[in-house]
């Protein structure tokens, strides 16, 4: 009961989509931040900020890299609030708080593949662009499953061997671990709260559209995508969620024919490869309306804790697009894709 009373307290403090669409129509960064100070978001965020509350700390050069610290406090909220559900849950629930956590592991493995590929390459006096800036690892507390042994990894080699003996499993190569990885959470977590099942398949049919169709680099261009290799272990990890016929897809036509019919409707609207964004705002908005569903049951029980979880990851994306759009000058499509 108590875990119930908490689950929805959390849920309580998110932003909402108002206050999202109010942030995004700024002109300002440091607007926008100061106006998700008023919610739960507010501790992380006032952190980063400047006592002349005009600019943000350590942020580095560049807008960019005030917009990276800014997102990167909201995801590092969302944590917290799963680090304090988990203490209260019992075994069980925690279980289910420590697979959806997990997608904060995947996010850390990843950010370290990326270093160790730029410390790789600046050895071999071939040193990589960063395109991104690359945040900081979060705190996993007692939520981390592995990491703590990956994160001692000094090579790819090494990162790959700690992976593989590990549950996140053979990350296949550097190029494939992230959606290897995306994968198996993903598998994991509908394992532990099968009231998630349905998103997750309909999230795997979009993660192997973007393999297939999108060309890395390119927002469109019909069957430029990746050639997926059927002997990999992402296909593997896919085959029992969506089958394996998408794989062989020449153009978005083809790969909806060749998802199972329950799931072929996540593409609905996409008309080309460079809509796929569109069915991604979609799908976060159909799992925000199945997770307030579930947050609303009239039983206390694991319903409420996975709608409460849920309801705060696509609050903390929503709120990620609107300080985008505040960055950006004003104004998200993204955002008015799922008004």
């Amino acid at each position: 009961m108590a875990a119930t009373v908490r689950a929805k307290a959390m849920a309580r403090r998110r932003a909402g989509a108002g206050l999202c669409r109010e942030a995004a129509a700024l002109e300002s960064l440091s607007r926008a931040v100061e106006l998700f100070e008023q919610t739960g978001y507010g501790p992380e965020l006032a952190a980063i900020r400047n006592p002349d509350r005009t600019s943000l700390r350590n942020s580095g050069p560049g807008p960019e890299a005030d917009l990276a610290q800014a997102q990167h406090a909201t995801r590092r909220s969302v944590l917290w609030q799963l680090r304090v559900l988990a203490g209260w849950l019992p075994v069980s629930g925690a279980r289910m708080v420590r697979a959806a956590g997990a997608a904060f592991e995947l996010a850390n493995i990843t950010v370290l593949c990326r270093r160790l590929q730029e410390k790789a390459a600046d050895e071999a006096g071939t040193p990589l662009r960063r395109t991104v800036v690359l945040p900081e690892y979060f705190e996993l507390g007692g939520l981390a499953t592995a990491w703590p042994r990956l994160s001692r990894a000094g090579s790819l080699a090494e990162l790959a061997e700690l992976l593989r003996t590990s549950p996140w499993g053979d990350p296949g190569s550097p190029e494939d671990l992230a959606d290897t990885l995306a994968v198996v959470w993903i598998r994991r977590l509908a394992a532990t709260a099968p009231q998630t099942r349905s998103w997750t398949v309909s999230g795997a049919a979009l993660l192997a559209a973007r393999r297939v169709l999108v060309h890395p680099g390119a927002e469109t261009g019909p069957g430029a995508g990746v050639r997926p290799d059927p002997d990999t272990r992402l296909n593997s990890l896919l085959q029992p969620l969506i089958g394996g016929t998408w794989s062989e897809a020449q153009d978005l036509g083809s790969f909806r024919a060749a998802l199972p019919a329950a799931v072929a409707p996540v593409l609905d609207g996409v008309e080309e490869p460079g809509d796929l964004w569109r069915a991604e705002a979609a799908l976060r908005a159909r799992i925000e309306e199945d997770a307030f569903r579930l947050l609303r049951s009239g039983l206390p029980g694991p319903d409420v804790a996975v709608g409460a979880i849920t309801v705060l990851a696509v609050d903390a994306w929503r709120v990620r697009a609107a300080l985008a759009a505040a960055a950006s000058g004003g104004g998200s499509e993204v955002l008015d894709a799922v008004a």
